[in-house]
């Protein structure tokens, strides 16, 4: 495993002057981990693809002069989102060092070969996030019309998939499909954006460590200088300071050979469906206690076997079909059941 891990970091979205070049400076300030990390680039958005209309949609060109300030005082090389043509071009008449590819767009064929063509043989950097939807293909599909285009550096950048029943991410992180991507294409880095899995600053540690822990070749990350005063996702940016101890805190596996690097993958695949599975309990017995409160006050009983059979069905529909599996199931099924009457009486 390769010891020295690339890192982007900085801003969800450039709000103000002062804003962008207090957090280039704290990133600045507080990198002291040069020797394990090489710091690429600072990101940055200027125009934000939001879901809601009404949110903040990002401050626009004004933010180019700020990040020419943040390269010339700092030395930082800055990656831009781009997600049409017209951003492309300024993107490049501003000399850009890089731009990504969000999942919103890496969705779009047509759309990514259209930006392909229009950084056709640059000297930009390219990096695309992996599309909404959990496509491997799709993925891949978007970064070879990049290498098609005759650039040189392309990378991609795992920022986790929206799954209708994730409830311990932002976005489902599904391993396997980064990892997938790594054995197609070893060739090209695959980065792993801690915010966007994560959705929040308290998971990150853990995504980040799964990512180190997968092999994948860096972090991307939103930190901003002051986050509670963000103008959009501020619950997942971290301070510069709370970054840099995040990366103290990795651990770097120790080398394996191809029989141990293949047990090791597939244990920390468990492991992470692990931390998945007792989050995802905790919360149903919370929801238990809820529901307890409400059958307490309107005097219904506890037992419910028309309700319970339609979570038994729940189980049933996702089983495998051999009989060890059944068994279990069975006695999981038994003791939910008898631990969730016990909360409730």
């Amino acid at each position: 495993m390769n010891t020295l891990k690339i890192i982007i970091a900085g801003p969800c979205a450039a709000e103000s002057r002062e804003q962008v070049l207090f957090t280039a400076k704290d990133i600045y300030i507080n990198y002291p981990v040069k020797n394990l990390w090489e710091f690429r680039f600072f990101r940055c958005g200027i125009w934000k693809g939001r879901t809601n209309p009404n949110d903040f949609q990002g401050i626009g060109d004004v933010a180019f002069d700020w990040l020419r300030e943040v390269k010339e005082q700092f030395g930082f090389k800055i990656c831009v989102e781009v997600a049409s043509v017209e951003h492309v071009k300024k993107c490049i008449a501003h000399t850009i060092d890089a731009i990504w590819i969000g999942a919103r767009t890496t969705v779009n064929p047509f759309l990514v070969q259209e930006i392909a063509d229009a950084v056709k043989n640059k000297s930009l950097t390219v990096l695309v996030k992996n599309p909404i939807n959990p496509d491997l293909n799709l993925w891949q599909g978007a970064i070879q019309r990049f290498q098609n285009a005759g650039i040189k550096n392309v990378m991609a950048v795992h920022r986790g998939f929206s799954i209708e029943n994730e409830n311990v991410y932002r976005n489902a992180p599904c391993w396997e499909i980064p990892i997938a991507l790594k054995m197609k294409m070893p060739d090209i880095s695959v980065l792993c954006d801690i915010s966007h899995i994560a959705g929040h600053v308290s998971l990150q540690q853990t995504v980040a460590q799964s990512a180190i822990n997968y092999d994948l070749n860096g972090l991307m990350a939103e930190v901003h200088h002051a986050p509670e005063t963000a103008l959009s996702d501020s619950n997942q940016q971290l301070l510069p300071s709370q970054f840099m101890h995040l990366l103290k805190n990795i651990t770097f596996p120790t080398p394996h050979n191809e029989t141990d690097n293949a047990l090791f993958f597939q244990r920390n695949l468990i492991k992470n469906i692990d931390i998945q599975i007792s989050k995802l309990l905790s919360k149903r017995m919370k929801i238990v206690d809820e529901i307890a409160d409400i059958k307490a006050k309107h005097a219904f009983s506890a037992l419910q076997p028309e309700q319970w059979k339609k979570v038994m069905d729940i189980y049933e529909e996702n089983a495998l079909h051999d009989e060890n599996y059944r068994q279990f199931l069975q006695e999981f099924l038994l003791l939910l059941h008898k631990s969730s009457l016990k909360r409730q009486k």
